[in-house]
């Protein structure tokens, strides 16, 4: 079985110590080379509600440094704004410097090409063939993925597997941003495909989503945000996203680039597969729905 710690606590530092410590953590941090991806899409002074918060940057990194990694890196890169940018207006490079993290920019040079493998039964490669990315981030003993809870108008969510695939891509390459396409891209023709590829290529080891704030109606950008308190990890990143889009309305086959990474092997896409050592799935639905829709729901 596979365990998806759920918890609650408008203190979200100690919603995530609650959560993380139902899981087995320490072998896989002490003396690694760990990286944090936190959610950076975009930011601006007025409206920081889409990326991933100061003090639950803040509540990961002092978590992980109880373990003693060798290195503790923060890895962004955003796709429509200028990473350093988004981390400056979210309160995330103070984090950094104050927890003694490193920050690096993944999107910058060098690149590499590095090969996707898409579904087994494709008769084509996919959208994507390949990818250059920053060697960098091959270099990670283990990452960990720091997402909003969100829905998204093209992947329906936006959670672990979304926030590794959509940054990696080095955008100094492809064009900052990306949709000024200095190089052919081909990710934004099937977006869903490209996700599960990425996510069996550059394997997440630790999957924290947090819904401080979620984001509902609309997103990634401009939806209604909404504080629930909640934290959703897992160790199988594919688990953990599966539960967050279950909260927010989706099963595995309505959002097709977790029906596909399950294809991949990637994890566990069956609630029956999973365990839930803090709140079960059904009081976190009734804590997500109470505060995002002001009743408790159950679907």
């Amino acid at each position: 079985m596979v365990a998806v710690a759920i918890t609650q606590n408008f203190a979200i530092n100690q919603a995530m110590t609650e959560a993380l410590d139902h899981l087995e953590l320490e072998p896989l941090l002490r003396g690694k080379r760990v990286a944090v991806k936190p959610n950076d899409t975009w930011a601006s002074a007025e409206d920081t509600t889409a990326v991933t918060q100061p003090d639950t940057l803040r509540a990961v990194l002092r978590y992980v440094q109880q373990s003693r990694p060798r290195e503790l890196v923060v890895t962004g890169g955003a796709g429509a704004a200028e990473t350093g940018e988004v981390f400056r207006l979210a309160g995330l490079i103070d984090v950094v410097a104050q927890e003694g993290a490193t920050f690096f920019d993944h999107i910058r040079p060098p690149f590499t090409a590095v090969a996707l493998e898409y579904k087994p039964e494709a008769d084509v490669h996919g959208p994507q063939a390949s990818v250059m990315v920053n060697p960098r981030v091959l270099e990670y003993d283990m990452l960990i993925a720091l997402n909003q809870l969100k829905v998204h108008q093209t992947a329906t969510v936006t959670l672990a597997l979304k926030n590794i695939a959509m940054s990696y891509p080095a955008a100094d390459y492809y064009g900052h941003p990306r949709l000024t396409q200095h190089h052919r891209l081909w990710f934004f023709d099937d977006m869903h495909s490209f996700i599960a590829a990425m996510a069996k290529r550059f394997p997440i080891h630790l999957a924290v989503t947090v819904g401080h704030p979620a984001m509902i109606g609309i997103g990634p950008l401009g939806g209604h945000a909404v504080e629930t308190g909640l934290v959703i990890a897992s160790t199988d990143p594919l688990a953990a996203d599966v539960v967050g889009a279950k909260l927010l309305g989706f099963q595995v086959q309505a959002v097709r680039h977790l029906w596909e990474a399950g294809r991949l092997g990637i994890g566990a896409t069956e609630i029956e597969q999973m365990e839930f050592p803090a709140l079960s799935l059904e009081e976190a639905m009734v804590a997500f729905t109470t505060a995002a829709y002001g009743k408790p729901l159950k679907f």
